[in-house]
């Protein structure tokens, strides 16, 4: 049978393999090199100038293609695989992990259902993280994008679990919900709510004590206020690693509190939660095995490329009700390709799926839990490292504490705000680090969140004397 005169495949398999070879072992010299490259580069206006261009009507060939990204895209990324990068909570990679994406796409598995092993998979690593977290075994799990859209599910499912079936075809009901969240948890929380339908104003945003976790007697106070006003309390939002610098909530109060009271424990542990593969950091998440949810990232403290969300549900069935919907496309079959009594589908709203499970099962394969959890006890050894040398330091101090690998501190002197922004500015144009700017008690503060597993104590006191050097090239 000859080949369709319209099938997108190469003409020449083997010129094409001997490219990809080519194009495979461009990324790993790159991963290899990182250490000799700045950890930015701006896009030139040029490059985006070149890349500014209508779709192409005709092909310019795989060859060229890979030349163009070579030239215009490689050189220009996030920066976030560099070890002197520190500016947001970024996970840097694996090559393994590299190399399962490949695979994964070579694949081209819709993981939104039917009988396949990537269905299979995927039930192995929630498995897997059920076990993780103590959860039982009828607990279930779904791959999504983010923590973002982790959340937004996790409020999703509690909503459904409060007002029951009814809430899916009518909605809530003039029923006036409420959450409750620090005023340190991620802002994705509010925007699930306003996508929820409830609304930003029924987040209840309660205060923090000196070590940014939430303050257990106002969250007892508010509850009992809204009751008192003929409210509806359904949902607790516990953070297991704030944004700002990585508190974490009392779980085991929370946990307590929120059985009391019947309302759904749900955990934002974006990078925080996988601190449970960590022998001397999983004492600090007590509690979070009580959880109904848990939402975490396995492209942060798990170095899975991007992206790979994950949310864990404890009772496997209440995750099911909220999203199951019958549709003849989706019949099931007692054998074949349509065999399965429940799809991933069933579980969140996506029915078009990537095949994420396979690049988290490989780094887990790769990698095993026991040397991530021993690369994030390195980053928060790294952490009170730089702090060390802040608090010796005349030139800057700590405005947070430091729980876990994220340091804030700030420029002394009192024009810090505007100081504070040339110097993670200038660090940045030069390509000699990466911090990021957040605000602490509304002033803006230098902010370095230490992932990466490449990191090392050499490249903390690099970047610590190239800050010192800066603070005083600026002040002059």
């Amino acid at each position: 049978m000859t080949e369709s005169p319209h099938s997108l495949d190469p003409e020449d398999w083997e010129a094409f393999r001997a490219l990809s070879h080519q194009a495979l072992d461009a990324m790993i010299d790159d991963l290899a090199s990182l250490r000799q490259r700045p950890v930015w580069v701006e896009t030139p206006e040029e490059i985006r100038r070149r890349l500014n261009v209508p779709a192409p009507r005709e092909k310019i060939g795989f060859s060229a293609a890979l030349g163009e990204f070579y030239q215009s895209i490689q050189p220009y990324v996030v920066g976030n695989r560099h070890p002197a990068f520190f500016g947001w909570a970024h996970g840097a990679g694996t090559p393994a992990g590299m190399v399962a994406e490949m695979l994964a796409a070579g694949l081209n598995a819709n993981c939104g259902g039917r009988n396949h092993v990537g269905i299979e998979l995927e039930r192995r690593v929630a498995a897997w993280m059920a076990q993780a977290f103590s959860f039982p075994a009828k607990a279930s799990g779904l791959f999504v994008g983010g923590t973002s859209l982790a959340n937004f599910l996790g409020v999703l499912i509690a909503r459904h679990a409060c007002l029951g079936e009814s809430v899916r075809r009518d909605g809530v009901g003039g029923e006036k919900l409420r959450a409750y969240a620090s005023t340190q948890a991620h802002g994705c929380v509010a925007q699930a709510m306003d996508m929820a339908g409830l609304g930003t104003e029924a987040l209840r945003k309660i205060a923090c004590d000196a070590q940014g976790r939430i303050d257990m007697a106002a969250l007892k106070a508010q509850v009992v206020a809204d009751r008192a006003a003929g409210e509806k309390p359904f949902l607790i939002v516990a953070s297991a690693g704030t944004v700002n610098f990585g508190a974490i909530d009392p779980l085991a109060l929370l946990a307590d509190f929120a059985g009391e009271q019947q309302l759904w424990l749900h955990v934002d542990g974006a990078f925080g939660a996988l601190a449970v593969f960590s022998d001397k950091l999983k004492p600090l998440l007590a509690g979070i095995e009580r959880a109904d949810s848990i939402a975490f990232d396995f492209h942060k403290w798990g170095h899975v490329p991007y992206d790979a969300g994950f949310i864990l549900v404890r009772d496997g069935e209440a995750q099911r009700r909220t999203f199951a919907a019958p549709a003849s496309y989706l019949t099931r079959a007692e054998a074949g390709l349509a065999k399965g009594e429940i799809w991933p589908c069933d579980l969140g709203p996506d029915l078009s799926r990537g095949f994420r499970a396979l690049k988290v099962w490989m780094t887990l394969q790769t990698c095993g839990t026991r040397a991530l959890g021993e690369a994030m006890e390195a980053n928060c050894a790294a952490a009170r490292r730089l702090a060390a040398l802040i608090e010796a330091s005349r030139d800057f101090h700590l405005v947070a504490p430091v729980p876990l690998n994220i340091v804030c501190f700030s420029l002394s002197g009192e024009n810090g705000d505007a100081a504070n922004r040339r110097l993670v500015e200038t660090l940045h144009v030069r390509g000699l680090a990466a911090p990021s700017i957040t605000l602490i008690d509304g002033r803006a503060a230098i902010r370095c969140a230490i992932f990466n597993h490449r990191t090392t104590m050499d490249d903390i006191d690099i970047f610590f004397a190239q800050a010192s050097e800066l603070a005083t090239e600026l002040r002059n």
